[in-house]
């Protein structure tokens, strides 16, 4: 039996306990351990802030563990969010923006070319989270930290010069935003999840995506696709939060541990995607690919054309809300230029 079916398959007393999150009072046998779903591999940086996360939690808290379950061994991204809220995990960590059919609001950083550096994606960040957080708080969930992944850019095996060139290539897609993104330049898109990419190229499912360096190297790039041109496409984030009714549950002193380990980690996650940007790239280009840095002109001016496209089709649908948060992270940046 592997370990999914494990422990979902947990009697009933036993998987009560394990979702409760309550110490018990006997001190003497005050303990308590949670589950984090991640579907991320262990050697990504996201993964290993994870752990580090998880590290300094448990170094502040006697008696409290957190069983890290990655690279989507136990629950899948589609399965996550709901897996906290449903208490078979206590913790979890998603793609943010693979969320945005559930709600607008949570794709935003997915719109190509709304953010195309590391201080736009902070200004982002800091007028997104609010909307997260009452989105959460609906749902059960307390967001704990985000952080951004690099730049995307485009996985080929011929050389791109221009959108033109993704027009019938079967390509892989990750949420809404890049599933309509590959319709508008022609594209057949296909839902591939990481921990299955490698697969899915090896076997002809996809041909062509967008995605990081990082992702990349995770996915070992180089044995399936020749080019990488970086374009700044989006820097979209991971969301690590757990269990409203969980965390409620602990001692005043476990929840403030939490909550200071998760400031540290979504600092020390944004350093680690800063350095990602540059050494994946370059190991990228090592292991063979032709990195094309800077982008083809006529690429980019193609890439303006279609987020301004996306950027539009996204407001119809998100509301007041997203009409204020455009509204306010335009003038941001406009008052920074």
């Amino acid at each position: 039996m592997d370990r999914r079916s494990l422990l979902l398959g947990a009697s009933g007393s036993a998987l009560a306990a394990l979702s409760s999150g309550l110490f018990p009072s006997d001190a003497a046998a005050q303990r308590t351990r949670w589950q984090f779903a991640t579907p991320y591999p262990d050697g990504n940086f996201h993964t290993q802030n994870i752990r580090e996360f998880v590290k300094e939690i448990e170094s502040a808290v006697p008696g409290f563990s957190i069983v890290v379950h990655s690279n989507a061994s136990l629950l899948r991204m589609p399965e996550i969010k709901r897996g906290v809220q449903t208490g078979q995990v206590q913790m979890g960590e998603i793609l943010l923006s693979a969320y945005g059919n559930e709600d607008p609001m949570f794709e935003v950083d997915g719109i190509p070319m709304l953010v195309t550096n590391f201080t736009q994606a902070r200004v982002l960040n800091g007028l997104q989270r609010p909307y997260i957080q009452a989105r959460f708080a609906r749902q059960g969930l307390t967001l704990l930290y985000m952080v951004p992944w690099p730049q995307s850019g485009f996985y080929t095996n011929a050389p791109l010069t221009s959108l033109e060139g993704l027009k019938g290539t079967k390509f892989r897609t990750f949420n809404a935003a890049t599933q309509r993104f590959a319709t508008l330049v022609g594209a057949t898109p296909t839902l591939v999840q990481v921990a299955e990419l490698a697969q899915a190229f090896a076997t002809g499912v996809v041909n062509a995506m967008v995605t990081s360096a990082a992702t990349g190297v995770d996915s070992q790039a180089w044995d399936y696709v020749k080019y990488f041109v970086p374009v700044g496409f989006t820097r979209t984030k991971n969301a690590v939060f757990c269990s409203t009714r969980a965390l409620n549950s602990l001692p005043a002193a476990a929840q403030t541990a939490i909550r200071n380990a998760a400031e540290r980690a979504e600092q020390r996650g944004w350093d680690l995607a800063q350095e990602q940007e540059v050494s994946r790239q370059r190991q990228l280009a090592e292991r063979g690919m032709i990195v094309t840095d800077p982008a083809p002109q006529k690429l980019m001016e193609d890439l303006a054309r279609i987020g301004n496209i996306m950027v539009d089709e996204w407001l119809q649908k998100a509301g007041p809300d997203g009409r204020a948060l455009i509204e306010a992270y335009r003038a941001a940046i406009a008052r920074a230029a």
